[in-house]
């Protein structure tokens, strides 16, 4: 049997390749009798379909980070041109424009522009890490898969060539 060893690390070894195994286990029953070619290629798809359904599962929270990182300056942005407005608006209403008028609004403006950052920055930050780390999940999947797809040619060539050994490996268990 297949076991998932080195950079596939043990979050691989447990889930994702014992479906990618039990796939080409299934595969290997229902296709009993036929070329051996087709059980590859069906094996193929189904590990692809596998692979494909792992990564975006990895990636269900990644799009949320990128819009909070992308939208939060502006956000921030905004709230310093409404501070800045209202800033404005008390020196119309007082007639002056000493500090004392226009400090309240110049501090709505650099507050709301400090929030906007203290969003984005983190939330960029984080979304660069969860990229990366889902290239990475992915490239382990895809190293999972091709394990599985080896063992799988190797077995049906060994059964091909003892046709009185009784089980393939991976069927094995």
């Amino acid at each position: 049997m297949l076991a998932a060893r080195g950079t596939l690390g043990a979050a691989l070894s447990g889930g994702i390749v014992a479906r990618m195994q039990a796939a080409a286990r299934a595969e290997i029953g229902a296709s009993a009798g036929l070329p051996d070619a087709g059980i590859k290629e069906r094996v193929a798809i189904d590990l692809t379909r596998i692979e494909a359904g792992a990564a975006r599962a990895m990636q269900s929270g990644v799009t949320a980070v990128g819009s909070i990182g992308s939208t939060a300056p502006f956000v921030g942005l905004f709230g310093t041109v409404w501070g800045i407005m209202n800033a404005f608006v008390g020196i119309a209403e007082s007639g002056s424009s000493n500090l004392a008028v226009v400090a309240p609004g110049i501090a709505e403006a650099l507050m709301a522009t400090a929030l906007g950052l203290v969003a984005a920055i983190p939330a960029v930050l984080l979304y660069n890490h969860l990229t990366r780390a889902v290239g990475g999940y992915r490239a382990a999947l895809t190293d999972a898969a091709a394990l599985v797809e080896r063992t799988l040619s190797r077995d049906l060539d060994r059964a091909r060539l003892a046709p009185t050994v009784k089980s393939l490996h991976l069927v094995a268990e």
